[in-house]
């Protein structure tokens, strides 16, 4: 008989005497003076079994065959462990199976790694994914992410939404991240684009009446990767209409709270705090502040304006800004750890970093003499200026200043965690919203404004007259969750009349004529068509069960994902496709030599 009386993870104490059924993996095998003790595992965890040859030494002889990953199935009575040999850190710690039957179902080869250890490296457990997959770690993760999902169709289920699927293959509109194309056999020199995102699809769906809709949508973006992105990832994506922003926040509180109550059985205080685009960046230097530290960032423009400090005095003149914060402690940083920081700074764009350390109470820095008194007392009483602290700026246009300390100031509290200095608790949760963002802004490698968040956001009411005198002065109805650092999703109220959406394409976004008809034209033709107000929002179920189960890479969140370099190593694959099947779709590959024919 297959089938299996409880899991591994099941077995307590009011189970002893019972006859069960278990199968599973062999994850440890041990050898007591002929008594083996193997650790049995599934999906739910672990319970030992042991095989006595005073009991069966035809068993106990089989058992001896047994090594790691073997696929086994056994037949014993529920034993309480002996005292001495229980495991309080194993939920089945305290009872033992003692074996009657033993059914080897499946041997394996040595596993190319150890199943039980950490660190192993990780395109090596990309390449045995299979195997990877039945670690404790994983498979807590993929329980987590159904539970987590399950509980978000719950959820929206009692707020009245629909789950509706939409298109995969699209066209494209590369006004984003860089899209996959798919060349169309039927249609010779056509190509379909894999969505970015839902976008366009759940509008029009709220011009169709469905009202509330929502789905755990498939994304595609072809982009430099790093530990919380993949080529292809997944979004909670709703949409609503007859709504305003606070109707979104609501929504979102509660659904983000249903998952955290499901997975980790905590209660989240609502509402959320929320914090200007305008605030986020003045303090933090992003848009995506993470608040469980401080190192806050100062204005001192006004300070530094008729400065002798030239580079200061420069910057405020051309409409600039100087701003500083103070890394409390961090004065004890090694010169390599200021290059760093300089060329940190650099890479984003800043000319150098300039810094003041505070030791033996004398301010040391080769701007120091550069400085009043006036300035120093200003510093001093800003910043809270005291014996070890290390002290560090910005001069250049405010939105410049503020980017290259926002990353300074999260080295910073690196340097600060490894020192002991800077607490970053992962179990601490600071969700925050992030509203108000600029509508349009300036692009220096584009000739015209270009939307912010993207070119169907609505204004804010009250900007709605500085569209054409003075767009760039115009806020959006855009918002964004963050959490710890880390953006989980944004959204807007959408523009809903065909004639706004129109205008900002043509007249704000100056996008031409033929273009705005080629890629949007059915867009604007549906808002003109009774379409209601309408906004939503998606957030990132990766970065979310990241953050829930406190990993750093969405990698390991993810059951199947693309390695840094954006391949499968497992079944190879971006691949090759033989010279027929590019035929087939009317492509030629400049420069790949000789293809296989079949």
């Amino acid at each position: 008989m297959m089938k299996r009386t409880h899991s591994c993870g099941a077995l307590r104490l009011g189970e002893v005497g019972q006859e069960v059924i278990l199968a599973g993996w062999v994850a440890g095998r041990r050898d007591h003076g002929g008594v083996i003790f193997i650790d049995l595992r599934d999906r739910d965890g672990l319970t030992q079994i042991v095989f006595n040859p005073s009991l069966s030494p035809e068993i106990a002889a089989l058992a001896h065959t047994l090594r790691a990953e073997f696929v086994v199935k056994i037949v014993g009575q529920v034993g309480a462990r002996p005292e001495g040999t229980k495991n309080t850190t194993l939920a089945t710690g305290e009872v033992e199976v003692l074996a009657s039957r033993l059914e080897i179902l499946n041997p394996s080869e040595t596993p190319p790694f150890p199943l039980d250890e950490e660190g192993v490296n990780e395109d090596l457990r990309l390449r045995y994914r299979y195997l990877d997959l039945r670690r404790p770690l994983m498979a807590q993760a993929l329980k987590a992410r159904h539970q987590a999902t399950l509980a978000i169709r719950r959820y929206l289920d009692t707020q009245g939404f629909f789950e509706v699927e939409t298109p995969i293959l699209f066209k494209s509109t590369p006004e984003g991240a860089r899209e996959y194309l798919v060349p169309s056999r039927l249609n010779p020199g056509k190509f379909y684009a894999l969505p970015q995102s839902p976008q366009q699809f759940k509008q029009l769906l709220m011009v169709g009446g469905v009202e509330k809709y929502f789905q755990i949508a498939r994304c595609f973006r072809d982009e430099d990767l790093r530990s919380d992105r993949q080529p292809e990832f997944t979004q909670v994506d709703l949409e609503m209409s007859f709504i305003d922003r606070e109707d979104i926040y609501r929504l979102i509180e509660g659904l983000v709270g249903a998952v955290w109550q499901e997975v980790k059985k905590i209660k989240l205080p609502t509402p959320f705090p929320r914090m200007t685009f305008q605030e986020a960046m003045d303090s933090y230097g992003t848009d995506k502040p993470d608040r469980r530290y401080g190192l806050r960032l100062v204005d001192f423009t006004e300070t530094f304006r008729a400065s002798t400090f030239k580079v200061f005095a420069s910057a405020v003149a051309t409409g600039g800004v100087v701003k500083a914060f103070n890394a409390k402690g961090l004065a004890t940083i090694t010169t390599g750890q200021i290059e760093e920081l300089t060329n940190l700074a650099k890479s984003h764009g800043a000319k150098g970093l300039a810094w003041i350390k505070v030791e033996k109470g004398e301010w040391k820095s080769p701007i120091v003499k550069f400085f009043s008194e006036a300035e120093k007392k200003a510093l001093t009483e800003k910043l809270e200026v005291e014996e070890g602290d290390l002290l560090l700026f910005g001069a250049d246009q405010w939105v410049a200043a503020c980017e290259v300390l926002g990353f300074v100031r999260i080295q910073c509290a690196e340097y600060l965690a490894k020192a002991g200095k800077c607490v970053r608790d992962a179990r601490q949760l600071d969700f925050l919203w992030v509203v108000d963002f600029p509508l349009l802004r300036k692009d220096p490698e584009h000739p015209n404004l270009v939307a912010t968040h993207h070119p169907f956001t609505a204004p804010v009411e009250e900007d709605r007259g500085l569209l054409e005198s003075d767009p760039t002065k115009v806020r959006g109805q855009h918002y964004d969750l963050v959490l710890n650092g880390v953006e989980l999703g944004g959204g807007s109220i959408r523009i809903h009349q065909g004639e706004v959406q129109d205008m900002v394409f043509r007249k704000i976004l100056k996008i031409p004529p033929e273009i705005v008809t080629s890629r949007f034209g059915y867009m604007i033709e549906a808002l003109k068509f009774g379409a209601p107000p309408h906004g939503g929002i998606a957030l990132g179920l990766d970065r979310l069960m990241a953050l829930l189960l406190g990993q750093e890479s969405i990698r390991d969140v993810i059951a199947f994902p693309k390695n840094a370099r954006g391949q499968d190593v497992m079944s190879g694959s971006p691949a090759e496709v033989t010279s027929r099947q590019l035929k087939e779709i009317h492509i030629q590959v400049e420069g790949a030599g000789s293809l296989p024919t079949s």
